[in-house]
């Protein structure tokens, strides 16, 4: 699959890769900003964000989320000859009650769809994180970045367990920056 403005897009990104070295790198970027991202990504959906933070708070799980990213997706199953399946982003503001809880574990960015909560947006100031938003609906073309996957935990969970990826040139668009601007309000209010 291609995308026609796939091209124009590359030529405009900024690259980063995950973890992050250091929080500081978040700085220079705006909302509406293109980005490639390569490295390791952390893969959880809201019923993960359940488990893992219940996981915690009983002392039975542990794991350094220092300046990681989450990406919120629940792949599909992996066809023949392939790693991963159909990986599209699902939609971020389920994971809005738990953002807090990770922000305060180191979470840098997080990934998805759709707008956040201005409570979110205030979080993000306030920990100095972003949200970013990828491509939706076309989960066989981003499945073609991801180059490893790697169970961290709840492997029973399927799709919906605490999963990693490796990416090369990952594509996404910063929605919400450390500052608290918002790509959606920008984009609404050119009309």
């Amino acid at each position: 699959m291609k995308l026609s403005y796939y091209p124009e897009f590359v030529k405009k990104a900024h690259k980063l890769i995950f973890p992050l070295e250091k929080r500081e790198i978040l700085e220079p970027l705006k909302a509406g900003d293109f980005l490639l991202i390569s490295g390791w990504l952390l893969c959880a959906r809201d019923f993960t964000h359940k488990k893992i933070i219940s996981a915690i708070k009983e002392g039975s799980f542990s794991f350094d989320f220092t300046n990681q990213a989450i990406y919120y997706v629940g792949p599909t199953k992996a066809p023949p000859g392939k790693i991963i399946g159909s990986a599209g982003p699902t939609t971020s503001k389920r994971m809005d009650p738990y953002m807090e809880f990770f922000l305060k574990l180191g979470i840098s960015a997080t990934i998805g769809k759709g707008k956040r909560s201005p409570e979110v947006k205030e979080l993000l100031k306030k920990y100095k994180a972003v949200y970013l938003a990828t491509f939706g609906g076309a989960g066989a073309f981003l499945n073609s970045f991801i180059k490893k996957v790697e169970t961290i935990a709840f492997e029973e969970l399927g799709p919906e367990a605490f999963f990693r990826i490796k990416v090369e040139n990952f594509p996404a668009i910063v929605i919400n920056s450390i500052y608290g601007d918002d790509f959606y309000e920008k984009v609404l209010s050119y009309e």
